[in-house]
This record gives structure tokens, sequence and C-alpha cells, in this order.
């Protein structure tokens, strides 16, 4: 596990622009996987800024996306999709049949969640894989709990990820759907290269665990120490117990 502590937040997700603006030169073709919440949305506006000049090209690359609300229709406000369109998508020239993004408001949630993992394995897989991470440890929509799925599916979102994701909803998280789809830990651990990006006190807590504690489900982000390939941005609140 590679970690790298920045002075600030904004240097961490400059630092994590310049390792994907790498992958992309370096290949590509690369396959990209890609988180949401607030934690990312420096990175993203840096990347947009950087295809502006002419630095960054998204032409040939392919992007799945970690999770979605489940009954949320990919033009909802609160949408996952819609997120990504506002902070990445609308401003760089990815292909649009090259973007991934779980469908929340599918008929049949179990078989979208298939669909999508034949569609990863369709890709030849995740490349780069862009994680954040919750407070309670979750990454994606794995919430902490007795066993974790490996694939694709639904999980019931735990009421401090329900709140954290509130101002998607206009601030209430009653609003906020109870239940979510997202890639399975062993989806993200198939990834080649994991990046996780966390910054602030709030988050120092379970990356020491994350980090430093036993691998449990009880914190998802655990599983980091048993891939082969793990990169962490951190600013100094986010590393200060380590």
């Amino acid at each position: 596990m590679e970690i790298r502590v920045f002075d600030s937040a904004d240097e961490a997700a400059r630092a994590v622009a310049d390792r994907v603006a790498r992958a992309l030169a370096e290949r590509p073709s690369v396959v990209l996987g890609l988180p949401t919440g607030r934690t990312p949305v420096a990175a993203y506006a840096e990347l947009r800024r950087r295809h502006a000049a002419g630095d960054v090209d998204f032409s040939r690359a392919t992007t799945f996306n970690l999770d979605e609300f489940a009954g949320v229709h990919p033009s909802h406000a609160g949408s996952f999709r819609t997120y990504m369109e506002r902070h990445l998508f609308g401003g760089v020239n990815i292909r649009r049949d090259r973007i991934h993004v779980l469908d929340g408001a599918a008929p049949d949630l179990d078989a979208e969640c298939e669909r999508y993992e034949d569609a990863i394995a369709a890709a030849g897989g995740i490349d780069l894989l862009l994680l954040g991470i919750g407070a309670n440890g979750h990454l994606g929509f794995n919430e902490p709990a007795a066993e974790l799925a490996a694939r694709t599916h639904r999980v019931r979102l735990a009421e401090s990820t329900r709140r954290d994701n509130a101002a998607l909803f206009g601030g209430d998280p009653a609003c906020v759907p109870r239940e979510a789809l997202s890639m399975g830990m062993g989806t993200i651990l198939k990834a080649s290269t994991l990046v996780l990006l966390a910054t602030g006190e709030r988050k120092a807590r379970c990356i020491e665990r994350a980090v430093r504690g036993p691998l449990t489900t009880h914190l998802p982000a655990s599983f980091l120490q048993v891939h082969r390939s793990v990169e962490l941005y951190l600013d100094r609140a986010a590393a200060v117990l380590l």
C-alpha cells in the first residue's frame, strides 16, 4: 500500500488528477472506475480544466461508476449519473457509449446488477479504480455488515450514509433512497489498481483502521490491505492518526 500525504485537500485532489491523466496518457483505452460524493469534486474539476487546456484526452477511455441509488432515474437531479455529467462527463470528450452507470430505475434491479457485471467483464475489467471512503469505512455502497457481497448488488443504506448524501436530495435525509446498487467488494478488488482519495479529519479514524487494523467486514475498507496495488492520497487531516 503506497500512502501519499499532502498539505491540503486541493493538493491531494490535484495529485489524483495527475494519476488519472498519467493513466490516460500511458493507455488511452484505459478502463476507469469512478466514485461520487464530495471528495472527488475537486479532482474532477482539475481533469475538466486540463481537458480544456488540451492536456487530457478521454476519447478512447471507458468508465464504470461504483454505485447508484435504487429507484432513481438517471435524469433525476439526485442521481449519480447527473452528478457525473455535472462534475466530469459534461466537460471532457468521453464518448457516450463508453460511459457506464448503474440504472437505479431499471425494472429488475437484480438483473441490472448482473448486466453491469457482464459489461465490466466485456470491457476486460477495470484498470484504475478511484475510490472514496465513508466515515463508517464503506467503499462504494458496501456498508459495514456481518458479510459483504462480492458482486454488484442491491444494498440497504446505513442512516449515516443517507445523511451524508442528503445534499443531493434537497438537504433532507428522509428523501434519500433507502437502497442503492453498488459494485461488490470482489468486483472492486479485481481492479488492477485502486486509488483512494480521503480528506478531512472526519475520515482519519477509518483510514487508520483501514491501514493498520484487522480485516473485518465491519470496516469494508480494511480489505484494501489484501490488494496487490493500492495508492492512498490523503491530506494531513485524514492522515493524522497514521
